[in-house]
């Protein structure tokens, strides 16, 4: 496995929608691999193919705390319910963080890694990280996503260790994703 290098936002593929993976092969399996593995040394939560300038629709997850590992080929948000505002950041806009609005849950079709047709519910912290790692297949950052630019503002160094690393608040999350 290998720690792949993250693109930064203005990085134009940030912004291009990904195209539909046609095949899950071993180089697909190897890249799926290397993904978890950047996404875990950057401690993040979610990293989507373009973040590490691949146009492919496939993104991983894996929320705090939790052993489960989550791959999506070809996701789809098929239904959104509820609305809440959210702490979000970003591995391709570090060192800021921004407030916004993102689901209360989110019912979403995909592929998993052997190629097997899915469905996932995921409410909170996993419906926000669905909804960003599904934008970032469609060329959309959370930056998009702020209501106004007042919205965004830039960490401060002793935040960035715990942002990574953060646990869901009452009315607000703060997750960099």
């Amino acid at each position: 496995m290998a720690v792949l290098p993250i693109r930064r936002f203005p990085d134009p593929v940030l912004k291009q929608k990904a195209k539909r993976v046609r095949e899950i092969d071993k180089a697909m399996q190897k890249l799926i691999n290397d993904m978890f593995e950047t996404m875990q040394y950057a401690r993040g939560v979610g990293l989507a193919a373009p973040q590490i300038g691949i146009g492919l629709r496939l993104c991983v997850i894996q929320i705090p705390e939790t052993e489960e590992k989550l791959v999506l080929v070809n996701p789809e948000i098929v239904k959104r319910k509820g609305s809440r505002v959210v702490e979000e950041g970003c591995l391709s806009v570090p060192g800021y963080i921004g407030e916004l609005n993102r689901s209360e849950s989110v019912m979403v079709k995909y592929l998993d890694r052997e190629g097997k047709s899915c469905r996932l519910k995921g409410e909170e912290l996993l419906a926000q990280a669905l909804e960003h790692e599904i934008d970032h297949l469609d060329g959309i950052l959370y930056l998009e996503r702020l209501e106004s630019p007042e919205k965004l503002r830039e960490l401060k160094p002793e935040e960035e260790s715990t942002e990574k690393s953060t646990e869901m608040k009452s009315e607000k999350e703060t997750v960099e994703v």
